[in-house]
C-alpha cells in the first residue's frame, strides 16, 4: 500500500492512497489542475483513479469533485444521506452508496461516522491484508467504541487543527471559537496526541497531524505538543511530521 497527502488544511483536502488493485482518491478538496499535477508528480495516471471516497460535503473537501468527474470516470462512494444533499451529482452514472464497509477485491474499507458538522460525515481505514491506514480529520472527538478497531494500524493520517490557547486568544469570532472546541468541531494538538497514544501499536510506522489551523496552529507547535503526549503517556515514536496545505507529502509504501 502506497499513501501521499496532496493537500491538507482548511483551503483543502486531498489524499492519495494506492493498493495492488486500486488508486483511490480521499477527497477532493483542491482545483482539479493541482490534484492532477500532484498526481502526475507521483507518476501516477489520473485515468487509473477508479476509487473517490468523501469524508463529507464541506468545500475544502469536495472542491474539484465535479470537475474531476467529468473527464476521470471514478466511482464515487459516498453515504446515501449525503449524496441526497449533492444536486450536482444527479445524472452522473457511477456512485455508489455505503453505511458503514465497502468491500472489495483486495482491500475492505470501514468508514467511522464523525461527529462533525456535516451530513453523513465519516473518516476511514483502510485495509489491504495486513495492511491499513487510517484517516480521522474533521471531528469534534473520536469515539470510544472505535479504539479497539483503530489500534495498532500501520499509518495515522490525525487531525491536529488546533491549539486551544491559540484558538482562544486568537481572532475568531466566539461563535466560531465556540464551533471549534465543540464536539461538532476539530481536535486539538491536545486531543490528537491524547488519542495517538492510545492507538499507536508496534506496527505503526508513520503518523501524519493533518489539517492544521492556519490561523491557531503552527507546525512547530502541533509536533512539540503531540510528542509531548506521547513522551507523558511512554509511547516512544517518533515518526510523526505534519501534512502541508500546498505541498504533497511524499510516498509512503508500507
Amino acid at each position: 500500500m502506497k499513501v501521499c497527502v496532496f493537500a491538507s488544511g482548511s483551503k483543502g483536502n486531498v489524499t492519495y492512497i494506492e493498493t495492488k488493485g486500486h488508486r483511490i482518491l480521499l477527497d477532493m478538496g483542491k482545483k482539479k489542475k493541482y490534484i492532477v499535477d500532484s498526481l502526475k508528480a507521483i507518476n501516477v495516471d489520473p485515468k487509473t483513479i477508479d476509487i473517490i471516497l468523501i469524508s463529507h460535503l464541506h468545500t475544502d473537501h469536495i472542491s474539484a469533485l465535479e470537475t474531476f468527474i467529468k473527464t476521470y470516470k471514478a466511482t464515487v462512494y459516498m453515504p446515501k444521506e449525503m449524496l441526497l444533499e449533492i444536486n450536482n451529482l444527479n445524472n452522473y452514472e457511477h456512485i455508489v452508496t455505503y453505511e458503514d464497509e465497502i468491500l472489495f477485491d483486495d482491500i475492505k474499507i470501514y468508514a467511522l461516522k464523525s461527529s462533525h458538522d456535516a451530513v453523513a460525515s465519516h473518516n476511514f481505514i483502510i485495509e489491504e491484508g495486513d495492511t491499513s491506514v487510517v484517516q480521522i480529520t474533521d471531528t469534534g472527538y473520536i469515539k470510544s467504541k472505535y479504539f479497539n478497531l483503530l489500534k495498532n494500524r500501520d499509518m495515522y493520517l490525525l487531525e491536529s487543527n488546533h491549539d486551544v490557547e491559540m484558538l482562544e486568544h486568537g481572532p475568531y469570532p466566539d461563535w466560531l471559537k465556540r464551533r471549534v472546541l465543540s464536539d461538532e468541531g476539530h481536535l486539538s494538538n491536545q486531543a490528537c496526541g491524547f488519542y495517538l497514544a492510545k492507538l499507536i501499536g508496534k506496527k505503526t510506522k508513520k503518523v501524519f497531524l493533518m489539517h492544521l489551523s492556519e490561523v491557531n496552529n503552527t507546525p512547530e507547535i502541533a509536533l512539540k505538543t503531540v510528542k509531548k503526549s506521547l513522551k507523558d503517556a511512554e509511547v516512544k515514536f517518533t515518526k510523526i511530521e505534519c501534512a502541508k496545505q500546498d505541498v504533497i507529502s511524499e510516498v509512503v509504501t508500507l
